[in-house]
């Protein structure tokens, strides 16, 4: 398998691949519901989004097609140092061969570099193999949630210190 891969900062023209990205993935696990990115606005153009300082979005190519993505970001009201893990999100067909790992751990290392020391996520119980992924690059569960993410969707929530 001679498969190019890389992992590389969002640009404009990514928009609409990414968006299609997130629903399609939402809507193959039963997640495509109110309160989620499904229906965020701001999913359509995350290029203009991840443009806030802080923040940084990337997205993943496998022989020059992207196949997913994931950054960090500011999220208003959350505690100081902390950023959001948000849209962590993979075609099936490249689940399970280290490219999420791969994503966290590049999101974690950017993180570090802008001066956060923790790191939040959000996500649901319809996604339980980011769940699992969470916990193994240790995530901690947390009783509620933090920050103002708009997303009554997401019931699980995770903090990790950087």
């Amino acid at each position: 398998m001679n498969d190019s891969i890389n992992i590389r900062v969002i640009e404009q023209s990514d928009n609409k691949a990414i968006a299609a990205i997130i629903r399609t993935v939402l809507a193959e696990h039963k997640a495509d519901k109110p309160g989620t990115v499904y229906y965020d606005p701001t999913t359509d153009d995350l290029f203009s989004l991840f443009h806030q300082p802080g923040s940084v979005y990337f997205v993943v190519e496998l022989n020059n097609e992207i196949v997913g993505g994931s950054g960090i970001y500011p999220t208003e009201n959350l505690p100081e140092g902390c950023c959001e893990l948000v849209k962590l999100y993979l075609l099936d067909k490249l689940r399970g061969k280290g490219l999420g790992k791969k994503l966290i751990e590049r999101c974690i290392t950017e993180a570090k570099k802008m001066g956060y020391t923790s790191i939040y996520l959000e996500t649901m119980p319809e996604l339980s193999n980011a769940v699992s992924l969470y916990e193994k690059l240790g995530f901690k569960y947390l009783k509620q949630p933090l920050g103002n993410s708009g997303h009554f969707g997401c019931d699980i929530w995770m903090l990790r210190t950087l």
